[in-house]
This record gives C-alpha cells, sequence and structure tokens, in this order.
C-alpha cells in the first residue's frame, strides 16, 4: 500500500496528495499546531506542506528513511519558517495580550502535549532545558546552541543522550515517545 503511494506520488498523482493525507494529515497538523500555536496558520502550514510534497515527491528517497519521518520534516521547516514571518510575530504579541484578558479553561487542552511533557519531566534538568527548546519550540539543535551559549557538539550529545534515557524508559512504542524522538532526531 505504502509503496503505491510512494510511487504515485514520485510520478505527480495528484489523488496521492489526498492519500497522504488522509494517512498523515492528523498526525502532522499536531506536530504543526505545537509549533505555531495558532489553528488557523496551522492549516495553512499544513496545506503548504502537502503542497511541498506533492512538488518535490521525485526527491522523495526510501532508502533515506521513512515516508512519515520525510513528511514530517517538510511540516517541522514549513512551520518554524512561518513563526519566522512578521506576521506571526505580530500574531503572537497580539495573542499574549488575549491571554491576559483569557485565562484558558479545561476546553483548551491540547492533546498533542497531553502525556509528553510528564515524560520530559521525568529526565534531568540539562536535558528537559533542550527538550523544551527542540521540541515544544521548534528550535534547530543550532539555535538552542545559541540560544542556550551551550557548546553545539555538547547540545547533539545530550540530545542523543536524552534519546537513550526515553527509550530506555518507555521504548518507541509509545507514540509520543516515538514523535518526540523523531523531531529530536532531525
Amino acid at each position: 500500500m505504502q509503496d503505491q503511494l510512494i510511487i504515485r506520488l514520485h510520478n505527480q498523482d495528484r489523488t496521492a496528495i489526498g492519500d497522504l493525507y488522509d494517512a498523515y494529515g492528523a498526525a502532522l497538523f499536531g506536530v504543526v499546531l505545537r509549533i505555531v500555536q495558532s489553528r488557523e496558520l496551522a492549516e495553512q502550514v499544513l496545506q503548504d506542506t502537502f503542497v511541498k510534497a506533492w512538488r518535490h515527491g521525485a526527491s522523495y528517497d526510501h532508502s533515506k528513511g521513512r515516508l512519515f519521518t520525510w513528511l514530517l520534516n517538510i511540516a517541522r521547516n514549513t512551520a518554524i519558517d512561518a513563526t519566522r514571518t512578521a506576521y506571526y510575530q505580530h500574531y503572537r504579541k497580539t495573542e499574549s495580550i488575549e491571554n491576559i484578558v483569557h485565562t484558558p479553561g479545561p476546553d483548551n487542552i491540547r492533546p498533542d502535549l497531553m502525556g509528553v511533557r510528564e515524560i520530559v519531566e521525568q529526565l534531568d534538568d540539562k536535558y528537559k532545558l533542550l527538550i523544551e527548546l527542540i521540541y515544544f519550540k521548534g528550535y534547530t539543535q543550532e539555535e538552542v546552541a545559541e540560544e542556550t551559549g551551550i557548546p553545539l557538539g555538547t547540545v547533539k550529545t545530550r540530545v542523543r543522550y536524552a534519546i537513550g534515557e526515553l527509550r530506555k524508559v518507555f521504548g518507541d512504542r509509545s507514540p509520543a515517545v516515538a514523535l518526540l524522538i523523531a523531531v529530536l532526531l532531525k
């Protein structure tokens, strides 16, 4: 099934995008929403992600990774790019003012974060900081090194160690841990 989808994507079959969206849209939306923190913007970024996937479908190489990982990287990079725009910066300032006036209640629970913070809380503080910046805020490892003043090599080593600890405790079976590890390995 997935092999056929990849062939259709390589051939730029327009119906392949619909099937890709059905298979991966919800998972990618959760990642994008976590980064941009706006449902409206997340929907736009998700649409842009699938347009990019269709345009560059011929460049997907299954020997370099799974289809989901390739799509996840496109979605994550597109979301991070969206957070760097002037519109997003203005939106975040306006949105933070609205949060002062309206305190979110239990209706605003974000399922994409449920369980992940609890998993990360079990790690040492030096690893929690890196995961907070990379996973929850969408920073690259280079940006983390610049932001924290920690050498890039140390950041990479700590991220690998944190992934090892997460795997020891939870394995790769937990969907939340699998997603966390996929983002951290980017």
